[in-house]
């Protein structure tokens, strides 16, 4: 959805793009959590429904996922696609495993994967992850969104002016870069 709402943006304003991967919740077991069990309170069919909701007009169609995944692994990956100028095909990859396929993106075999099907080294990629080469990268990240405060995702600065956390409407986004114009 996200990407979406960016590619829209860039299409319809003079804007450019800085992605930060950020885990929020870095205390995840590696082997992930069950959603109801991380969030007793959650309603998972109603979660789903308000993601197909927004993604809808994205062409993004939610299936349900029953597991927060430790994401480190699918951030650290996604540095090593962006070094390699694959980001955008990686990123594509690891959000529809996760979100449309239902897979968990903090298995090494299912980052491996999406590296593999968009053409990537998953052997040169698995190496790095062994050697936790971009462990820093994610490290600073982690400092930069503390800097910002940022409590929730996905989060879009404007500027350092204007910040909109969350699932919004496209005329949300619109609004803001208009007050900056």
């Amino acid at each position: 959805m996200g990407k979406g709402i960016v590619e829209k943006l860039k299409k319809d304003f003079p804007i450019e793009e800085q992605w930060v991967g950020y885990q929020l919740r870095p205390e995840t077991p590696p082997q992930g959590i069950l959603l109801k069990d991380q969030f007793s309170d959650l309603d998972i069919n109603k979660m789903i429904n308000n993601l197909r909701n927004a993604g809808a007009p994205y062409g993004i169609n939610f299936n349900p996922y029953e597991v927060l995944s430790n994401s480190r692994l699918a951030l650290e990956a996604t540095e090593y696609a962006k070094d390699c100028g694959m980001f955008d095909e990686f990123h594509e990859a690891v959000f529809q495993a996760y979100f449309l396929q239902g897979k968990d993106i903090g298995k090494l075999a299912v980052v491996l994967d999406c590296a593999d099907k968009v053409g990537l080294d998953a052997d040169m990629l698995q190496k790095n992850l062994t050697e936790n080469l971009y462990h820093d990268r994610i490290q600073q990240a982690r400092q930069l969104a503390s800097q910002y405060k940022v409590a929730g995702l996905p989060a879009y600065f404007f500027n350092d002016k204007k910040r909109i956390v969350g699932a919004q409407q496209y005329s949300v986004f619109v609004k803001a870069i208009e007050e900056l114009l």
